[in-house]
């Protein structure tokens, strides 16, 4: 008996501790939540429904890639879809996309203009887009000449001194501006990386309830090269898999994106308690997630490519590309 009492007794204490690093994070975070809720967005009129055209897409078009799931979910690649069927479908239901990309420390200066100049030129193009720049530093933040019906939204967050934590404690903030603004203005969500740049129609066909997008580097590979987190100690744990979902991009409504947040950030915390990282830390949760909720549409790496990779003969076209990364420098905040 005083065996079940004693572990019962540690659970109480693990939950309680948990509890207690969750509400001091909670805590720190409260300026930027009460920042988030007044931000005036402009009110749009946003459609209830998700909108389907998955029967239109042509999945022969692409025979040497995968353009299906096991469970039926798309995987897009050039020459499947109808770009204007989507673009008009979604004009026509006054569709609204808010984009949230953070640009803490040096990632500001290096990665933030070309961003959202690019993402004018090519994200969204002829939706209602607003862009919710996360920084510490809102007094550097670039002049960009924006198109009718896009908007920026600055919201100054904390910065933190690892990067790893930069990287992890974006889902709770996300998880936050969707449940304060977001949700009550837009249809759906793309969260982004800031260290890319639009080059070709990252358009309309992107967009879906749960939205994940294939590694460049890892969409080839056999599944036991994927650099799943293998530590049993994790919360991200991964023993099988079915793709190897890069966290640079991931969307959907605000509903599903906030579902995934949430997951990763619970989880986050939890291997925070046992003093665990995941290995790549919320992508890493991010893929246990998908693993657990399947996405219903998937971005081939047409839509976020790395140069560096030889081999490119299954991009027809290249919608964002990495920017070129000087870790050493850009991540000593």
């Amino acid at each position: 008996m005083s065996n079940h009492r004693g572990k019962y007794t540690g659970l109480l204490i693990c939950i309680a501790l948990l509890a207690l690093v969750i509400l001091s994070l909670y805590t720190r975070q409260l300026k930027t939540i009460a920042f988030i809720k007044e931000l005036h967005v402009p009110r749009v009129s946003t459609s209830a429904s998700i909108i389907d055209l998955d029967g239109k897409l042509n999945f022969r078009a692409r025979p040497h890639v995968q353009t299906q799931t096991s469970w039926n979910a798309p995987i897009m690649w050039e020459l499947m879809f109808d770009d204007t069927l989507y673009d008009r479908t979604h004009k026509e239901t006054k569709t609204a996309v808010a984009l949230t990309v953070f640009a803490v420390g040096r990632y500001l200066e290096a990665y933030l203009e070309a961003f959202l100049s690019s993402a004018e030129e090519h994200f969204m193009l002829g939706l209602p887009v607003t862009y919710f720049v996360f920084t510490d530093l809102p007094e550097k933040m670039p002049k960009i000449t924006l198109a009718p019906q896009r908007n920026i939204k600055i919201v100054k967050v904390e910065k933190h001194s690892r990067w790893q934590d930069i990287s992890m404690m974006r889902m709770k903030i996300i998880s936050e501006v969707i449940d304060t603004v977001l949700k009550h203005n837009f249809t759906y969500v793309f969260c982004f990386d800031v260290d890319q740049i639009f080059k070709g129609r990252f358009g309309s066909e992107a967009l879906g309830e749960s939205v994940a997008l294939l590694h460049a580097h890892y969409y080839k590979l056999p599944k036991d090269q994927f650099t799943y987190d293998r530590n049993p100690e994790s919360k991200a744990c991964m023993t099988e898999g079915d793709y190897y979902y890069h966290a640079a991009i991931f969307g959907g409504t605000c509903e599903k994106v906030k579902t995934l947040a949430d997951y990763c950030y619970i989880n986050i915390m939890e291997d925070k308690l046992k003093n665990v990282e995941a290995l790549w830390h919320d992508e890493s949760h991010l893929n246990k997630y998908f693993w657990l909720n399947k996405p219903t549409k998937l971005l081939s790496p047409e839509y976020c490519w790395d140069n560096n990779i030889p081999n490119a003969e299954d991009i027809f076209i290249k919608r964002l590309e990495w920017a070129p990364k000087d870790y050493k420098k850009l991540r000593t905040l």
